[in-house]
Order: structure tokens, then C-alpha cells, then sequence
């Protein structure tokens, strides 16, 4: 194609694109001016309509203000409701129905909450002034309620309610006038106190009820109330007032009393003692029984009310736990004396034995006076009783009683001071633990110290004791009962595995020497009648000696020695009939080895000089008792008979002239 043709058509093209646009242009402009048309009736509409608009809004917020306000006034025409429902219930009391009580005063907080809350009611003002006096007087019923609630229930327990808690070996025994027991305090001379202390080691104890269980959630909530009220110190000062006073009441019904220093320093031991003991037992049954029962009770009622329930506690307990320490603190502090030493210990002990639970009981700030108090009165306790335990040695050495055993007999410093010795091992786990409390070393070796020193003391006091015999046979043979007896305690009590078998021979050695001192001194001078050495070699040159006899010792002499034999055994059988062995095995010991030494003399005389007085004169008048008499005589050694007694013996070894000679005869010639 050539380019003329090529430029016609580009040209029409052109002109026809031209033509388009054009017709474009003007449907664009027709368009434009129909739409604009438009925007001017719509403007024209929207003028027209607004007037119809304002007046709909207006309807719907009126309707929507009338919705809130009906749902306004019905809300507060509820809450008068519920005031009206609420203030009947509040104006019937708490009595009847604690529960329903205790929901319209909840309720009434709601309500006055609600109208603090909404402040713009008119008549917001009297409501919460009218609800608010419902309220202060529904809080004085609540008040009175639990005043009234707690204190119809809080009674003293009676005292055999008490003991029927305790276990079976703490109860007092049938025939025991009121309190006083067999379970009011330790004898030291009882059975054994150890196991006696094991076995209330396990001992299960019974809870006292001191309010019924169904009580203690209505006190609970009415407590709860209260605090919640602002009427704590009211709440406070009713549970203190009334559960102090029931506690206290319990007590002085078991027989528990307030003594002074004073009070104690009059009494007689044996009172004294008795109180002591019973002390002992109103400690158990307090702290074990009531303060713990109290414990409990003020947590169930003060759940929740953690301000109030250690220091009503405190307040609760306070005073009877001080008089119940006081009487012990006026004990630890009287004058001290040896037999006390055993009523401390075992004061000492039973508070060792409530310490934990004296603890835990009087647990937190509240309570921090009474733990110390206690812990105070354990520890002077135990520095009384380690005092009195050094006054005792002392004592012992120092006893300056003028009370003569006339007979030789055991002293009765001698039998106190054992006993004593006895009762202390009773106490050996307790007299440890003071020892280790005052930190002196190994608690063994400091008792076995401290027992064999007041051993010591007492063998020097009976030293001094036998002094005042002006019979030396007698002094020692004061002595070898002494020892002896000591020795035998010794060896049947747990002293024995503390002080050794060497310090029990040694003092055995010590009772041979003082038996074999008492027959030298008592029998060297009788024997030496019967010694034919001594008699051959007294016959003096003015003597005439019997023929036949081959000893030259002379008749005369024989019937000296005789006579003076005679009255020797005469004067010591009178008076050592009347000393006494009471030991039945020493005495009869003591016996055999006099009879060892005296008979086969006396035999090996009658032997040697008897037929020279037998073929005299008036022979019974010279050997009046045969071997066999001495030694029947011997047998009333150490009896401590009277001497109407002995007159009676006397009598019955009296016999007439003939039998005398004719037994005698018959002994001789046996001997012979």
C-alpha cells in the first residue's frame, strides 16, 4: 500500500476518534448537570426532614430516661423492702434464729452500701440513718446475745469431771477425801519412781469440754460480727471476764489456793507436804486439761479474729497461771531443809515434764510473760534443790543431836541419812538433769561424787557419835552396826553400781576390824582368868600347892580365878544382853566368834584346875556354869533386853545347890 492511502486512513481514524469524544464530552456535561439536579433536591429533602428527626431523638432519650428511672425506683423500692424484711427480723433478736439474724444484718450492709453508692437519691439521707440504727441496735443484741451465750455456758468444771480425764494412775483412789489422792504428789518412798515417771510418759489424757460443740460455732459467728461491727475491745473485755472467771472458778473447786511466802513459812511440814503433793497434781490437770482445753476453745471462737485471739488467751490464763506459780516460786524461795529437797525435785520435774507443752500452749508475744515465768520457776527450783542437796552434806557432818543409842543399835542418823541416800537414786534421771543444767561436768560422776562424799560425812559424824560411849567395847561395836547397816543398804540399792565393789569391800574390811576391836577390848580381860599360864605364874610363894595337881598353882588361886571369872561373865552378860546387833546375821557372827575364843578356854580351864575345886568345898560356889551355860548364855547377847528381863533370865538359870553340883560333875567328867 502506498503511503498516500496509509495517510487517508490515519486521517480517518483521527476523525473518527475526534467525533467520539466529542459525543462524550457531551453525555459527560448532560450527567453532570441531571446529578446535579439530584444534590439539590437532596439537600432540599434533608432540610425538609430534619425538624422530623430532632423530634424522634427526643422520643427514644425520653423513653430510654423513663426505662432508667423505673429500673432506679424499683431498685430502691427493693432495697425498702428488704430493709422492712431485715428490721422484723432485727426487732425479734438473735435468739430464736441466729442464722435468719445474722443475714439481715448482712443484709442491711448491702443496703447501706448501695445508698452510699448512690448518693443522688433525695431521700438517701433518712434511708441510711434509719438502716444505720437498725444496724447499732441489731450490734447490742449481738453483743448481749454472746454475753448471754457464753456465759450460760461457761461454767466451772467440776473436779470429778476433771479426774475422770486423767489417766487410771492419776486418778485419786475411791477412799481419798476430795482432791487428795494417791495421785497428789510423789512419795519418795514409793515403789518406783522411775517407772512411775515412764508410765506417764505415755499416759493418755482425756479433753475436758468446757462448751459444748454445738455452742462454739454460734459463738464464732456472733464474734465474728462483732469485730466486724468495730466493737473489738467490747468483744474482748466479755471473753476475758467470763471464761477468766470460769477458769479460775475450776481451780479453786479443785482445791487450788494462793499462798504467800509467808503462808508457807507457817505451815507445818507435814501440811506443807501435803499441799505440795497436790500442787503437783494441779499442774498436770491445768495445764493439760484446762489451759490446753482453753487454748482450743479461744481458736474456735476467734477463727478468723487473729488481733484478738493470743490476747484473750493471755488475758484469759494469766492470773491462774500466777497463782499456780506463785505457791511454787514461795516453795523454791522458804527456807530450805533436807526434807524438802525431795518435794523439789519432783516439783522440778513436773515442770520439765509440762515444758513443751507449756511452750506450745502459751505459744506468740501475748504469752511471752508466762512462758518466761514458768521457765524462771524450773530453773530457781533447780538451783534450790542443787542448794539444799550441798546443806544436807553439810548437815550430816555437822548434826549435833544428843541423842545416845544406849544400846549401840543402828543411829537414827544412820538409818535417815540411807533412807535418804535411797530416795535420792528413786530421783537419778532427775538429779542428772541438774547436774547437766548447771553444767558440771559427767552427771554420773558428779552423783556418785556428791553420794559417796554425804557417806563420808555421815561415817565422821558417827566417829564423833561413838566418842560418847565411856564403854569402849561398846563404841565400837556402835561403830561396826553403823557401818554395817550402811554397807547393807549399800549393797541392795543402785548406790552400789555407783560407788563400786571396791568401796563396798573396803567398808566390809572396816566392819571386821571394828568386831575384832570390840572382842579385844571386851574379852582380853575374861580371858586372861582362863589362862593357865597366867594363872601358874601369879601363884606366889605364900601359895600352897595342891597335890597331885603337877601345876603348882594353888587352890586359892583357882577359886580366885573362878570367882573373878564368874563375875566378869556376869557383869558383861548384864550389860551386853541389854546392847543390841540387830542385824540377825551379824549378831549371830558376832556370837560365834566370841564362843570361838571363850569356850575352848574355859573348856581347857575346867579341864586342867576343875577337879581341884570339885573335891572342896562348896565347889558351886567357885564353877557355877558349865561350857554349855556359857554358850546359852551367849545366845542372849545383843538382844537389847531390859532389865526386868534379864532378871527373869537370871531366874531361870538359878538352879538348887545339888542339881548345880550334880550337872557340874557330869559336865567335868565328860570333859575330862
Amino acid at each position: 500500500m502506498g503511503v498516500p492511502q496509509a495517510m487517508q486512513t490515519l486521517s480517518e481514524r483521527a476523525a473518527f476518534t475526534r467525533e467520539s469524544l466529542q459525543k462524550s464530552q457531551t453525555i459527560t456535561d448532560s450527567m453532570v448537570a441531571i446529578l446535579g439536579s439530584f444534590d439539590h433536591r437532596l439537600s432540599a429533602l434533608e432540610t425538609a426532614m430534619r425538624p422530623t428527626q430532632i423530634r424522634t431523638h427526643s422520643i427514644r432519650k425520653a423513653h430510654e430516661n423513663i426505662d432508667k428511672t423505673l429500673k432506679a425506683a424499683e431498685l430502691i423500692l427493693a432495697q425498702f423492702d428488704l430493709t422492712r424484711k431485715a428490721e422484723a427480723k432485727i426487732l425479734r433478736g438473735p435468739h430464736e434464729d441466729l442464722e435468719s439474724y445474722l443475714e439481715a444484718m448482712d443484709q442491711l450492709r448491702s443496703i447501706v452500701h448501695f445508698f452510699n453508692c448512690n448518693k443522688s437519691y433525695k431521700s438517701n439521707a433518712g434511708v441510711l440513718n434509719h438502716v444505720n440504727n437498725l444496724l447499732a441496735k441489731a450490734n447490742l443484741k449481738i453483743e448481749e446475745e454472746f454475753r448471754q451465750l457464753l456465759t450460760s455456758y461457761s461454767k466451772p468444771v467440776e473436779p470429778d469431771r476433771l479426774f475422770d480425764c486423767l489417766p487410771h494412775s492419776l486418778r485419786p483412789s475411791s477412799g481419798s477425801p476430795g482432791h487428795q489422792g494417791e495421785a497428789t504428789g510423789k512419795n519418795p518412798s514409793s515403789t518406783n519412781h522411775s517407772e512411775h515417771n515412764k508410765s506417764l510418759e505415755t499416759a493418755v489424757y482425756t479433753a475436758p469440754t468446757l462448751i459444748p460443740p454445738r455452742i462454739l460455732p454460734l459463738l464464732h459467728d456472733l464474734a465474728q460480727q462483732m469485730s466486724q461491727a468495730g466493737h473489738q475491745q467490747q468483744l474482748y473485755k466479755i471473753y476475758r471476764e467470763t471464761r477468766a472467771s470460769a477458769l479460775e472458778q475450776s481451780l479453786r473447786k479443785l482445791g487450788v489456793e494462793k499462798l504467800t511466802k509467808d503462808d508457807v513459812q507457817k505451815m507445818q511440814w507435814e501440811v506443807l507436804e501435803a499441799k505440795i503433793g497436790n500442787w503437783i497434781h494441779f499442774m498436770r490437770i491445768a495445764v493439760k486439761l484446762l489451759f490446753s482445753g482453753e487454748k482450743k476453745v479461744c481458736g474456735q471462737i476467734f477463727d478468723g479474729v487473729d488481733s484478738l485471739r493470743d490476747q484473750c488467751f493471755a488475758e484469759v490464763t494469766a492470773n491462774s497461771v500466777a497463782v499456780l506459780l506463785s505457791f511454787g516460786d514461795a516453795i523454791a524461795k522458804s527456807k530450805r531443809s533436807p526434807e524438802k529437797l525431795f518435794v523439789l525435785l519432783d516439783m522440778y520435774e513436773i515442770m520439765r515434764e509440762l515444758h513443751s507443752e507449756i511452750e506450745t500452749i502459751f505459744e506468740g508475744q501475748a504469752c511471752v510473760e508466762m512462758r518466761e515465768s514458768s521457765l524462771s520457776l524450773t530453773k530457781r527450783l533447780a538451783q534450790t534443790a542443787q542448794e539444799t542437796f550441798g546443806d544436807f552434806e553439810e548437815a550430816v557432818e555437822k548434826d549435833a543431836t544428843k541423842t545416845a543409842v544406849l544400846d549401840g543399835t543402828v543411829h537414827p542418823l544412820t538409818s535417815y541419812v540411807i533412807n535418804y541416800v535411797k530416795f535420792l537414786f528413786d530421783y537419778q534421771s532427775t538429779l542428772k538433769q541438774l547436774f547437766q543444767e548447771f553444767g558440771e561436768g559427767d552427771a554420773d560422776a558428779q552423783l556418785a561424787s556428791v553420794t559417796t562424799q554425804i557417806m563420808l560425812a555421815l561415817q565422821n559424824n558417827l566417829d564423833g557419835k561413838s566418842k560418847q560411849y565411856k564403854d569402849p567395847a561398846l563404841t565400837q561395836l556402835f561403830l561396826m552396826n553403823n557401818i554395817h547397816y550402811i554397807v547393807r543398804s549399800v549393797r541392795r540399792s543402785e548406790a552400789k553400781d555407783l560407788l563400786g565393789d571396791d568401796w563396798v569391800q573396803i567398808h566390809r574390811r572396816i566392819v571386821q576390824q571394828h568386831a575384832n576391836q570390840y572382842k579385844r577390848v571386851s574379852w582380853a580381860k575374861i580371858l586372861q582368868c582362863l589362862s593357865i599360864q597366867g594363872a601358874a605364874s601369879s601363884g606366889g610363894g605364900g601359895a600352897i600347892a595342891e597335890a597331885g595337881s603337877g601345876s603348882g598353882v594353888s587352890r586359892a588361886m583357882v577359886k580366885d580365878r573362878y570367882k573373878t571369872f564368874n563375875i566378869q561373865f556376869e557383869e558383861l552378860h548384864q550389860r551386853q544382853s541389854q546392847w543390841t546387833v540387830p542385824d540377825s546375821e551379824l549378831r549371830e557372827s558376832l556370837r560365834l566368834a566370841v564362843a570361838e575364843v571363850l569356850l575352848p578356854a574355859y573348856r581347857s580351864f575346867i579341864k586342867r584346875f576343875g577337879p581341884m575345886i570339885e573335891n572342896g568345898k562348896n565347889p558351886h560356889k567357885y564353877i557355877r556354869y558349865t561350857p554349855e551355860d556359857l554358850e546359852h548364855m551367849l545366845s542372849e547377847f545383843f538382844e537389847g533386853k531390859t532389865l526386868n528381863e534379864l532378871k527373869r533370865c537370871l531366874t531361870c538359870h538359878e538352879k538348887t545347890p545339888a542339881e548345880r553340883s550334880s550337872r557340874r560333875t557330869e559336865r567335868i567328867h565328860a570333859v575330862l
